[in-house]
């Protein structure tokens, strides 16, 4: 069984406002199994739209669309859907006293309610409305037969967090009373070291042999290239021990350069690793700028292993806060492997922690020279006995140079951890 998403705005066509609406339909809908074939943006235009609910009709037997709910003009969703449908609307009382409550006690709008709020209320009376708890607009859910088969259309608010709890408490529960879903599983490698080429190059053999219902996806990113196998069928139990089987070969193929065995960041698998050991970090970043320190606090508890960071974006910094010897920062300069290993070494000392990673390089558009080109840059790694270093020429513009060289150095560092505990 198919499901397609329809998500309504201009604002999603011109990249003004990024839709997360149709990522957590589709993660929702694959945990109980059932399958996302298309998903498709529109913008705020009648026909466009009419032209969408029937292509999509003919692929799934599923569409939930998202947007254009809300009090303004261009809002057209409903009356759309109204006629789409054959209805006409009509004032629902449950729904518009809950728009007088939240206007009353919760909203607490100075002005009176307006025309276009009461409105709000109105639905089209051949849908089912679902109670929207968290806002103005209620969800609604139709039926039609195409070709001799029940169609199900919901049409939901764009507000995220409006869209989620109607999909968790209403769409949800009301499919699975409506459908028998299948198994949809993934298993999700990640390997570091290797480019995408390389990795489908070595798994060919594995690949060729994957049975009609299990299939391999490669999801390259920052020099990290992760190996997804997805599953489908009947029998829950099964299926999972056919994946199982499947998966532990894959890892088995790619195990030199294997990080993870399940889908994490990098900065996830750092903290896991210094937790397990009861061991500390922090980083002293040049070029970088403090992503690095970023990446990993972002991560919960990542206070139990991260200790702090030092931007050390000046000359002036990396010698008087982290010890760098102004004698090698005048011979090599700071981008060196030198100033790196020094400034991992400060690090450590002055921070009083059991392992460093550093960064300093040369990220563009400017500031490069023949010697040492924008890309250039130098990232160490070390505890109190040793040290290690390594040069990447990156090709980038200066945000992606900034985000590859932050992941690089965090996985450089966690190798280092892994082969010197």
């Amino acid at each position: 069984m198919n499901a397609s998403i329809i998500t309504i705005g201009d604002e999603l066509l011109i990249g003004q406002t990024i839709d997360t609406n149709s990522a957590f339909i589709a993660q929702e809908f694959n945990q109980f199994g059932l399958w996302v074939k298309r998903r498709v943006a529109v913008g705020d235009n009648f026909e466009d739209i009419w032209n969408v609910l029937d292509q999509e009709s003919e692929n799934s037997q599923i569409i939930i669309i998202t947007g254009g709910l809300g009090p303004t003009a261009d809002d057209i969703t409903k009356p759309l859907l109204c006629k789409y449908f054959g209805g006409e609307l009509v004032l629902n009382e449950e729904v518009l006293k809950h728009i007088k409550y939240l206007f009353k006690n919760v909203l607490k709008h100075k002005t009176p309610l307006l025309k276009r709020n009461i409105m709000q209320a109105e639905v089209p009376d051949v849908c089912t409305v679902l109670f929207n708890e968290k806002g103005t607009a209620p969800g609604m859910w139709f039926e039609k037969e195409i070709k001799g088969e029940k169609r199900i259309f919901v049409s939901l608010p764009g507000v995220p967090h409006e869209m989620k709890w109607l999909m968790v408490n209403e769409v949800i529960p009301r499919l699975k009373k409506e459908f028998q879903f299948g198994a949809v599983m993934h298993r999700t490698a990640v390997t570091f070291g290797m480019g995408e080429s390389s990795v489908a190059e070595l798994l060919q053999p594995f690949e060729n042999k994957l049975p009609q219902h299990i299939a391999l996806a490669y999801l390259p990113n920052f020099g990290m290239v992760k190996m997804r196998l997805t599953a489908t069928g009947i029998e829950k139990d099964a299926l999972a021990d056919e994946l199982s089987e499947y998966f532990d070969e894959l890892c088995s193929t790619v195990q030199d350069i294997l990080v993870a065995k399940e889908d994490l960041a990098i900065e996830v698998i750092v903290g896991q690793l210094l937790r397990e050991m009861g061991k500390t970090v922090a980083s002293a970043e040049s070029c970088t700028g403090g992503n690095i320190a970023h990446l990993v606090t972002r991560v919960p508890g990542s206070s139990a292993y991260f200790k702090g960071s030092v931007v050390a974006y000046a000359n002036e910094i990396k010698e008087n806060v982290l010890g760098v010897q102004s004698r090698t920062l005048e011979t090599v300069g700071a981008v060196s492997e030198e100033t790196v290993t020094e400034m991992v070494k400060g690090t450590i000392e002055r921070l009083g922690v059991d392992y460093a990673v550093a960064t300093s390089g040369i990220m563009g558009p400017d500031g490069g020279s023949e010697e040492k080109p924008v890309g250039t840059v130098w990232i160490a790694a070390g505890n109190k006995l040793k040290v290690e270093t390594k040069l990447l020429k990156l090709r980038f513009d200066r945000e992606r140079n900034i985000e590859v060289a932050s992941v690089q150095a965090l996985n450089f560092f966690r190798n280092f951890v892994t082969l010197n505990r």
